[in-house]
């Protein structure tokens, strides 16, 4: 009987230990102030890399871009001229990329001349008749007219901020021409505005009334800045040439107050 005595007895202070549970927020003992500071300061600390990482991602982007970019202009035309050299046993990195330059700077002074005008307008003439190549050639041509240094008929104009397509939204376009539109009340001077709805390539052409055009001061240059980066190169002020002119008008002595 002694021996089944002390087989069942547990001594209690193993039975209070078995009682407590240690995953049990309420019986655990509270975390000590020391924890919680080391917590709070990593979570400083992450977060003050994690924005001082983001800082420099967004700093280094477009430098990485602007070089890789560059890098793989300088290397495709270098690409042109440079397997010439390496035929003639001359390898040296980058005279393929002046030779190409030159080579179109000659272009440039040969196609201002007659000769190269008429040359020129020989192989245009051959390429607006093949059936595919005409739409993407006039394509071009159109954007490289509109940025070239000689403003021609077929350049744009102005660029032009026009109500589209409901009342309270404005468009950017740029005037390529203009018309008058003969009425039963009158003339009237409409400018036919190009709208690009995909970059440059394609867009709308709209006859609007020159009395509702808005002239920004802007060149065709960052107007098409504007429309090719999506509005981003957009400057937080924009002023009408008319106003622009207006500001710029000295006030004659006898109008003075």
């Amino acid at each position: 009987m002694p021996e089944e005595k002390d087989a069942t007895s547990v001594p209690l202070s193993q039975g209070s230990r078995e009682d407590e549970d240690p995953e049990d927020p309420v019986k655990s003992p509270p975390n000590s102030p020391n924890s919680s500071t080391r917590e709070a300061c990593c979570f400083v600390l992450q977060s003050w890399v994690s924005k001082k990482f983001m800082t420099g991602c967004v700093v280094l982007f477009p430098v990485a871009v602007t070089f890789f970019v560059t890098w793989w202009f300088i290397q495709f035309v270098d690409g042109f001229f440079s397997p010439l050299y390496e035929q003639l046993g001359i390898e040296i990195f980058g005279l393929g990329f002046v030779t190409s330059l030159v080579f179109v700077f000659l272009v440039g002074v040969f196609v201002s001349s007659w000769l190269g005008a008429t040359v020129f307008w020989i192989g245009e003439w051959i390429i607006k008749k093949l059936p595919f190549v005409k739409h993407l050639y006039s394509a071009s041509k159109q954007i490289s007219s509109a940025i070239s240094p000689d403003q021609n008929t077929t350049a744009f104009k102005e660029v032009a901020i026009i109500r589209h397509p409901r009342v309270g939204e404005y468009a950017f376009g740029f005037i390529t021409s203009s018309v008058l539109l003969q009425t039963d009340n009158g003339d009237e001077e409409l400018c036919s505005v190009f709208v690009p709805t995909n970059h440059l390539y394609i867009g709308d052409i709209l006859l609007v009334n020159s009395k509702d055009i808005i002239r920004p001061e802007l060149s065709i240059r960052e107007g098409i800045e504007i429309i090719v980066s999506g509005g981003m190169t957009m400057p937080q002020r924009i002023s009408p040439v008319e106003r622009v002119a207006r500001r710029g008008e000295r006030i004659p002595l006898n109008r003075m107050p």
